[in-house]
């Protein structure tokens, strides 16, 4: 590879790194061809991708960039998955992918700008996705006026039943 091509790449990374809420680094020794094409074509479905470059370029490229941070984990056989909307369906499809296949290590990850331990990565897998967290969302702000309008209505009612009571009392007392 000529300079010109590696700065080219270089380039084409740190554009990619820019754009990425969400990156994570892995390490994909030993796993086949047509398992980083499954891999790839999952992530696809969530919009993001997975690069394979050499670390020398992957740390120039990530410099001043969000995913600075993770410069220190680019050792090895270096696999980086960049997220460039929702950071959980990716999180969740990596996660899979790692239980299923041993030889694929998560080694870190970074969500816009901030260091995530494994641990976190596992976390952030395991929340709903966005559809359903605004689903959630939605119907806790449907409650709110729902519940306002039975308390205020139950002032009135309770004052309705008082008055049946004193008139069913008032007409035992005449019978």
């Amino acid at each position: 590879m000529n300079r010109d091509e590696k700065s080219a790449v270089v380039s084409e990374l740190n554009e990619s790194f820019n754009r990425a809420k969400f990156t994570v680094v892995a390490d994909y020794c030993g796993l086949t061809v047509s398992d980083l094409q499954k891999l790839r074509g999952e992530l696809r479905k969530c919009d993001s991708e997975i690069r394979v470059a050499k670390n020398t370029l992957l740390k120039r490229a990530a410099t001043e960039t969000k995913s600075e941070s993770l410069v220190d984990d680019f050792t090895g056989t270096t696999a980086v998955v960049m997220a460039y909307n929702d950071p959980v369906a990716p999180a969740k499809a990596l996660a899979k992918f790692a239980e299923d296949h041993a030889k694929f290590k998560i080694r870190c990850a970074a969500l816009d700008g901030d260091k995530l331990t494994i641990d976190d990565l596992i976390a952030l897998s395991k929340l709903p996705t966005k559809e359903v967290l605004l689903g959630q969302f939605l119907s806790v702000l449907n409650g709110v006026p729902t519940g306002l309008v039975q308390v205020l209505s139950a002032v009135p009612r309770t004052f309705l039943y008082g008055l049946r009571a004193v008139e069913e009392q008032k007409n035992q007392v005449e019978n």
